[in-house]
């Protein structure tokens, strides 16, 4: 076995790109480097705890999450491979990935982060790891320095009917809240490429509210909305039909106050709070 050890900086925070390595639609779109499809089962990447590194067809192998330090370091020790979604025995001669280790280490300094990786494969693989792991360290920095959140739902409602209600302001003031203490008592809504919206976003008992407002920069009539906000934030709305109805899509860019965990739960709230309301309302 050999160790391979690959350096990369990126212009951005160690949060971003924890991020961009981790989060499940970040993690799929810099893996598929090494296969397309390829995704990861995890709980969360919780120290101690199994994964499962995954090609579309069930292929691939099991390993434990020896250490995650949030923001600074990602270790795996690979036990050995799954075939059709199932865990192999353990066989020395058969599993080239057994007792290797895998680790991310992120240091961050002046607005720079350094992603180090050290990563134990058999001999007979360095020359594919020396070709597709640089380039799937690419499309990571790529994600991680212009970061967005990605939140969906599947909404059983035709296309023109979603975006309708996606658009209205009627209809925005019953469905743009995460909880039900919270409520758009008011809303305009420009829709038109350098038109303007703006919703009042209130506490239900009156306890604080602030204006959600934004200007829009792309207005492609069903398919896609894009807006910068007020803090110059972007945000992408994409609407494709499905046999089903259609699916939605909302990528932002976060900000920096919050988790991106929790900024990507309230969001995503507000989609299926929305994706409710339309297959309440929309027959």
């Amino acid at each position: 076995m050999k160790t391979l050890h690959f350096t990369l900086p990126i212009h951005a925070s160690a949060q971003k790109v924890w991020f961009a390595l981790w989060d499940d639609h970040h993690y799929r779109l810099w893996t598929s480097a090494f296969m397309e499809g390829s995704y990861a089962v995890t709980d969360e990447w919780k120290t101690g705890t199994r994964v499962h590194f995954l090609a579309p067809g069930g292929g691939g192998m099991y390993s434990s999450v020896t250490e995650n330090t949030p923001l600074q370091k990602m270790h795996f020790t690979h036990i050995g491979e799954v075939k059709e979604f199932q865990e192999q025995p353990i066989d020395d001669k058969t599993s080239q990935w057994t007792g290797a280790n895998e680790v991310y280490t992120l240091s961050e300094a002046d607005g720079i982060t350094t992603l180090q990786v050290d990563i134990d494969i058999a001999e007979s693989h360095e020359a594919y790891f020396l070709s597709a792991f640089p380039k799937a360290m690419d499309l990571l920095k790529m994600a991680a320095e212009d970061l967005y959140i990605i939140v969906a739902a599947n909404v059983a409602a035709p296309i023109e009917k979603v975006w309708e209600f996606w658009t209205h302001p009627a209809h925005v003031m019953n469905w743009n809240n995460a909880t039900e203490d919270w409520h758009t008592p008011a809303a305009t809504n420009d829709l038109r490429v350098d038109g303007k919206f703006c919703y009042q976003m209130a506490a239900k008992d009156g306890s604080f509210s602030f204006d959600f407002e934004g200007g829009y920069s792309v207005v492609e009539h069903p398919a896609r909305i894009a807006y910068g906000m007020a803090d110059g934030r972007q945000v992408v709305i994409d609407f494709t039909s499905t046999p089903d109805g259609t699916h939605v899509k909302e990528a932002f860019h976060p900000e920096l106050m919050n988790s991106f965990d929790m900024q990507r739960m309230g969001w995503q709230m507000i989609v299926d709070n929305f994706k409710r309301y339309v297959e309440a309302n929309a027959s």
